[in-house]
């Protein structure tokens, strides 16, 4: 919930977070991770905006948000010790790149595709699979440079470990990330991150907000 209330006040910056930097956006979601109830951060805030996104593990830096430049916001926090993560894309004022809204809805498909394949004794790698050729399908198969999940239980990346080769069977319980993404070198990136719990007939996400990129 907490980092679901995040996402919701980071949408409601819109235009006023043009012109922070990264740092000082990722300082901006410490401080609402902990107002909704948080323990910290989980890990370190990734705040990735234009061609810093297409780093997948960037981190955050000096550059400035600017009008139009999709933002990759990673970020997590703990709650009874026990982590959260969570990714949206967003551009927080004026239009994106053309391609950015069909590379955004390729990964939303993906996503989509990844979290209807999981259901009990399906292998992981499967979930992969589901993901990675929406992501192929649409030419960008090259750009996808990550597995698309990983266990998160006391510790924030764990098994299960979403990737190809990983025939582990999943189970009811497991919790794990699907987030797969695409990353245009020099230009932007996009990544959709929820959290899924195996059920005894399939999956529930975790996570609610919106998934668009405004």
């Amino acid at each position: 919930a907490a980092a679901d209330e995040t996402v919701r006040d980071l949408r409601d910056l819109g235009a006023d977070a043009v012109g922070m930097t990264e740092r000082e956006l990722a300082d901006r979601i410490a401080d609402r991770l902990a107002a909704h109830g948080g323990e910290g951060t989980a890990f370190e805030t990734i705040v990735g905006a234009g061609p810093n996104g297409a780093r997948p593990h960037h981190g955050h830096g000096d550059r400035e948000i600017r009008a139009g430049e999709p933002v990759v916001l990673d970020f997590g926090t703990r709650v009874d010790g026990y982590p959260s993560d969570q990714t949206r894309t967003l551009v927080f004022d004026g239009e994106p790149p053309a391609e950015y809204e069909h590379v955004h809805e390729t990964v939303r498909e993906a996503q989509a595709a990844a979290v209807e394949a999981v259901e009990p004794g399906v292998a992981a790698e499967a979930v992969d699979r589901a993901a990675r050729e929406v992501i192929e399908d649409a030419g960008y198969g090259d750009a996808f440079v990550h597995r698309t999940g990983h266990g998160v239980g006391l510790d924030v990346h764990e098994e299960p470990y979403i990737v190809a080769g990983n025939d582990r069977a999943l189970e009811p319980g497991m919790v794990f990330s699907v987030e797969p993404g695409i990353y245009l070198d020099g230009r932007f990136g996009c990544r959709i991150e929820d959290l899924v719990a195996v059920t005894d007939d399939g999956c529930e996400r975790l996570n609610d907000t919106d998934r668009g990129w405004r």
